[in-house]
């Protein structure tokens, strides 16, 4: 043959003249570009079938944005629409219930929050004596006193521990004509207690906790018997009546 062809360019390369005679007897050329082209896509077929063809970049795809996606088929489709704005309702509906269930959670950690403190309140308060009994209320009238009853009794043995109700500060301790030996305790509120007729006092200045010692019962001043009389006075004032500021603190007398 007068030609050859390299099979990767399909260039024609000319080895020598074709002789115008034997050029007559030869059927017309036929063009056969699109040959070597055929040729090396059915060999890298064949090549990829084996996995020996080489790495050919793939041709890029074309991307698109998935919202755009599915605008376009929620316009074209109103029942995809339809199906979407339920899904949302859902979700929304979903979120809805979930933020609910969140703050009932927070509700109900709160209020066991504030119980819990509550009882730790009541449990940080403790009545002045122990093996006692009330003879005397508030406002209550007698020939012991010269006006009406102003606190409350807790008749007990001589020397029995009386103890701080709450948290607070001595502020006061020493003797007091009528009220015998008598501790002043301040409350962060400002509410004064006054315990008197003790037979000594234990704590005479400073911080108190609940349940602190301060003295012990007695029947110092102006008495018929021991006893520990408890006053009230709300920040520092009048006197009012202890039974129910205990029973405020969840005590019981």
């Amino acid at each position: 043959m007068a030609s050859t062809y390299t099979e990767s360019t399909g260039t024609q390369l000319l080895d020598h003249p074709v002789e115008p005679e034997a050029a007559r007897h030869r059927l017309p050329r036929q063009s056969r570009a699109g040959a070597p082209l055929l040729g090396v896509t059915a060999m890298t077929a064949a090549l990829s079938a084996t996995g020996l063809a080489p790495a050919q970049a793939a041709a890029p795809v074309p991307v698109t944005a998935a919202d755009e996606v599915s605008d376009g088929l929620l316009a074209a489709d109103p029942g995809l629409a339809l199906a979407a704005r339920i899904q949302q309702q859902a979700d929304g509906q979903r979120t809805s219930a979930d933020e609910s269930a969140r703050l009932a959670a927070a509700q109900d950690a709160e209020a066991k929050r504030a119980a819990q403190q509550a009882e730790a309140e009541r449990d940080a308060h403790t009545l002045p004596v122990a093996g006692y009994q009330l003879t005397a209320h508030f406002a209550q009238a007698g020939s012991h006193w010269a006006h009406l009853h102003t606190g409350l009794d807790f008749a007990a043995r001589t020397g029995t521990p009386v103890a701080a109700v709450a948290g607070g500060t001595v502020t006061s301790a020493g003797w007091s004509g009528p009220y015998g030996y008598r501790v002043i305790q301040t409350l962060p509120d400002g509410t004064e207690l006054w315990y008197c007729h003790l037979s000594r006092i234990v704590t005479a200045s400073g911080p108190v906790a609940p349940g602190a010692v301060l003295g012990a019962v007695g029947a110092t001043g102006n008495v018929t018997g021991p006893h520990l009389h408890l006053e009230v006075r709300p920040g520092g004032g009048a006197p009012v009546d202890p039974l129910p500021w205990l029973q405020q603190l969840g005590l019981q007398p």
